[in-house]
């Protein structure tokens, strides 16, 4: 039987990974994404499926809410995946209008579309809505600190689009609640692969690195991310929306701490191996900027709950897919 799954976001970095996943491993799956194509979505992302018969692609705003309407209308779908966001904290800082449109009015908006449309079809006791949000809501923790978030930390974001993604959470929470919907919460850490906007770290090493650029680096470099390779979100997400408890939050995290500056060497190390510089010549172009303001500075997940429950783990190792990103974002510039 065909069942019918609604993406948000699917042509964007991390969406994109999702959709290719689920075609590939669900043959008897309908997937509709639903995308505005914004500056961060980009159709050639998921251009292998595009004629796949299984997929549809649909060009809307998320907030839009006679557009949804109209989808769930025609498609009826059993699952959604909530990836459709303003993701940039930059951005978020010097125009945060747009983040709480999307991130939490389009949430609202969709949820509420999805609660009539299942009603309707009386499929409220089947049909599942996966949010998919970031650690960011936590805040952050002391760099000298070895404690983890879990799902039971509290929220205490820190910027407008984190204050956005905690909106969002407490939405889909709200849905399980009010209305008994199936919604479930993914929090990731920062992800990296192929396909990533070059205005995040990994990919504007990189290209600022081939063009000879200064490579930016906030304040002192110190600040501590833990890095997931998309794949492993995605498989993550996966097991969440098909398998995790509903009303539930599941932290995915990729054990691979690093501070920024410890990154961006390595970064630069391995495009050095890639392209036969010296690694000097790309190192001689780090450049620490001013902070940003409010900048977190550590976070790290624990993902317990996801491992011992679900049987996830991030196999991916570090340091191969790295290199594999590099080498990816080497070849679309």
């Amino acid at each position: 039987m065909t069942e019918t799954m609604l993406v948000t976001g699917g042509c964007g970095f991390i969406g994109s990974c999702f959709v290719l996943q689920q075609m590939h491993q669900y043959p008897d799956i309908h997937l509709v994404n639903l995308d505005m194509l914004t500056y961060a979505g980009n159709p050639d992302n998921v251009k292998e499926i595009a004629d796949d018969p299984r997929y549809t692609f649909v060009q809307a705003d998320v907030a839009d809410r006679p557009a949804v309407e109209a989808v769930f209308r025609e498609y009826h779908p059993t699952l959604v995946v909530h990836f459709a966001a303003e993701s940039h904290v930059d951005r978020s800082i010097d125009g945060p209008d747009v983040f709480v449109r999307t991130n939490v009015l389009g949430t609202q908006v969709l949820l509420d579309v999805a609660r009539k449309q299942w009603q309707e079809d009386a499929y409220m006791d089947t049909a599942r809505f996966l949010y998919i949000s970031t650690d960011e809501v936590y805040g952050d923790l002391p760099i000298e600190s070895t404690a983890k978030f879990t799902e039971d930390s509290p929220l205490h974001p820190s910027s407008p689009y984190s204050v956005s993604k905690a909106a969002g959470d407490l939405m889909a929470l709200a849905y399980h609640r009010t209305y008994g919907m199936l919604t479930l919460i993914t929090r990731s850490s920062n992800n990296y692969g192929p396909r990533q906007y070059p205005e995040k770290l990994i990919p504007l090493t990189i290209k600022k690195a081939l063009a000879g650029e200064p490579i930016p680096v906030y304040g002192d470099g110190l600040n501590v991310r833990d890095w997931l390779y998309v794949e492993d979100n995605c498989h993550a997400i996966d097991a969440v929306l098909h398998h995790g408890t509903p009303g539930q939050v599941y932290n995915v995290g990729g054990d691979n701490e690093l501070s920024n500056i410890d990154l961006i060497h390595l970064l630069l190390h391995a495009l050095a191996q890639q392209t036969g510089k010296p690694e000097q010549d790309y190192t001689k172009l780090i450049t620490f900027v001013p902070d940003r303001p409010g900048h977190d500075r550590r976070y790290a997940l624990n993902s317990c709950k996801l491992s011992t429950s679900l049987d996830w783990t991030a196999g991916s190792p570090f340091m191969d897919s790295l290199m594999q990103s590099v080498s990816w974002l080497r070849g679309s510039w």
